[in-house]
């Protein structure tokens, strides 16, 4: 498996590159840049440094371990994995916003602590420097792959905002098919995680036919976390989730055993009616999921996913030390408690 010191030389480098990118901001008017890098975790509202995590850096390792165990030299795709980080942060601003969430990662959103014009403003900013990062990678590798790489980053983009598209109008449909579902998490959840997939790989080889076996197995990786997540917030032990149990159905969250059960359960279809929640409400709407094995379906769709990704994955043929690393990354994915 990849040494701590090797995973630590993947984040350096990836907070040199994206520090870069985002300083490259002009500071006129003052404070235009302490909202991007207060949502990228690295100072508070003041602009004084902030040393408490704000995210793991998921996608972009991932994208960096696919090069290399494609054969690739990581530092080549660094650009792109910065690029990848600076748009899922562009995606957490706005959807914080959309979805009226007044804290993330334990402190005060973006739109919390500046408004939502502002933080609206900063999103956009963040977004175009994902663009300027991917820029600078016509330094490491061939213009041919660099525009293949614009290409699945303008796609995976407009997948990105279709999936939240229809996460917000979930909210308002009164019926959602499981269906409908797996299509939106497939869009907001899992095409990043494709993306960086597949862009590791292409960025290392050029090779059209195996970056697409890395998408797949990336595509799958992502739709069985979100499932995973799904589960966690119905029946996730909340001295690991960091949050109350059952929290998804305090919220009536649409989730894959919500939607299931809502299309097998007449009791939950009746406590979904109830309004607001009582605590009893919960314990009941959790018995109806458990009385129809809610929770068995869900873990076997989880399974089938990250089965499918595992088989994705061996058919792209990873080598070396990186391949080590990527099955410990998955594996510890797919090991967050319940």
């Amino acid at each position: 498996m990849l040494s701590a010191q090797a995973t630590q030389q993947y984040f350096t480098e990836l907070d040199r590159t994206m520090r870069q990118v985002v300083n490259s901001l002009p500071e006129d008017p003052p404070g235009f840049g302490v909202m991007l890098r207060y949502a990228m975790g690295w100072v508070d509202e003041l602009d004084q440094p902030y040393n408490q995590a704000t995210g793991k850096r998921i996608r972009p390792t991932l994208l960096l371990l696919c090069a290399e165990a494609a054969g690739g030299d990581w530092r080549s795709a660094a650009a792109a994995a910065a690029a990848v980080e600076l748009l899922h942060n562009f995606s957490l601003i706005h959807d914080d916003i959309q979805d009226d969430s007044p804290t993330r990662h334990g402190r005060p959103t973006v739109w919390k602590v500046w408004g939502r014009a502002n933080a609206i403003n900063a999103g956009d900013a963040l977004y175009t420097l994902a663009f300027v990062a991917l820029e600078s990678l016509s330094n490491t590798i061939p213009s041919e792959t660099v525009i293949q790489v614009w290409r699945i980053f303008n796609a995976t983009t407009l997948e990105l905002t279709r999936g939240q598209h229809l996460d917000m109008r979930f909210e308002q449909q009164t019926s959602v098919t499981v269906d409908e579902y797996m299509s939106m998490i497939r869009g907001k959840s899992a095409a990043l995680v494709a993306a960086c997939a597949q862009t590791g790989a292409l960025i290392a080889t050029a090779d059209e036919a195996l970056a697409a076996r890395y998408a797949e197995f990336g595509l799958n990786l992502g739709i069985a976390f979100q499932i995973r997540d799904d589960i966690l917030g119905i029946w996730g032990d909340p001295s690991v989730t960091g949050k109350s149990a059952a929290t998804d159905i305090i919220s009536r969250k649409k989730s894959l055993p919500v939607l299931y059960g809502l299309s097998q359960s007449a009791d939950l279809r009746a406590i979904y009616t109830r309004d607001p929640f009582s605590e009893t409400d919960v314990s009941d709407a959790v018995a109806a999921l458990d009385a129809i094995q809610a929770r068995d379906y869900t873990q076997d769709s989880e399974t089938a996913y990250y089965e499918r990704a595992l088989a994705a994955l061996e058919s792209a043929n990873p080598q070396g030390k990186a391949a080590d690393g990527l099955m410990q990354l998955v594996q510890a994915l797919f090991q967050r408690a319940y």
